[in-house]
């Protein structure tokens, strides 16, 4: 699952910086998610791998902290892109005219920046946190990644302050990202039903049907794993809902774009196209006619 996730995601990445006619706002945000995608469950499958090939299921303070740092800073930039691409979408469709003045390339690429950034402080945030924790020795959690719910739970320091933390990094990470991502698509759906051209109405609807499966995956598995720590499940339960947002949403993301954006799937063709191409030019029988004679 982790080297189907990795390659999947890259053949987005590759396919939108070869083809020049991917090189949209919306892609550039997709070929980031694809890169977030990748940096994210690389932060936790190959600790994973190990320790199934160790039997150890230890990790030290230090790995601990960078575990959830990364953990944190991909799911803030996940969060971010989705609310960035559903805006994209909102402005594209609803205000067609200005979508070259809204989201130009220097936007998006600021538009990222700003989200990277948010994310780093968010993350550092989190650290400073866990930092001033008081916690026990050979504490077990009962989830597949170090994430930061569950040691809150854990801490015997005072409580109140971690809880007002907690409070507003949900709301601004996920109320607020929520909220925006739906008042979007509010705005969106009634648009598309009032256009003339039934293929322009097919290929929007398939265009946000994709952003919309990739939302629903990402944050309903995310609100299932928070949920599931919440209620203090057994061990079992927290673990399988923890590997549905960790492991199987970036690996279901990429195939949702190949089957619902023909744009994305017209340009891994010819990506593919370009690479039969390019073995037949440098193998060595490719020059040889049938006769024997070059061509």
């Amino acid at each position: 699952m982790y080297l189907v996730t990795v390659l999947r995601n890259l053949l987005i990445i590759l396919a939108v910086s070869s083809d020049s006619q991917l090189h949209t706002p919306m892609c550039f945000f997709l070929s980031n998610l694809s890169w977030a995608d990748i940096a994210f469950t690389s932060a936790m499958v190959p600790e994973m791998i190990v320790d199934m090939q160790s039997h150890s299921r230890v990790i030290s303070y230090v790995g601990f902290l960078t575990q959830m740092s990364s953990f944190v800073l991909f799911t803030c930039i996940e969060d971010m892109l989705l609310t960035l691409m559903a805006y994209d979408r909102f402005v594209v469709i609803c205000q067609p005219l200005h979508y070259p003045v809204i989201m130009n390339p220097h936007f998006g690429v600021f538009f990222v920046l700003v989200s990277f950034f948010l994310s780093l402080l968010d993350s550092q945030l989190h650290s400073w946190i866990v930092l001033r924790f008081t916690l026990f020795k050979n504490v077990e959690i009962s989830n597949f990644v170090c994430e930061p719910s569950q040691l809150l739970n854990l801490a015997c320091s005072d409580s109140v302050i971690n809880s007002i933390f907690i409070y507003l990094d949900s709301t601004m990470f996920g109320f607020l990202s929520i909220s925006e991502i739906l008042l979007s698509y509010s705005n969106i759906v009634p648009s598309i039903l009032r256009m003339s051209s039934s293929d322009g109405k097919s290929k929007a609807f398939s265009t946000c049907a994709s952003n919309l499966a990739v939302f629903c995956l990402f944050y309903g598995t995310g609100i299932g794993m928070y949920l599931t720590s919440a209620v203090s499940p057994p061990p079992r339960s927290g673990v399988v809902a923890s590997v549905m947002y960790t492991v199987v949403t970036p690996m279901l993301n990429p195939l949702i774009y190949c089957l619902r954006n023909s744009d994305i799937q017209s340009a891994l063709w010819r990506l593919r196209s370009r690479t039969v191409e390019s073995h037949d030019l440098f193998h060595p029988f490719s020059c040889v006619g049938k006769k024997g004679q070059p061509h």
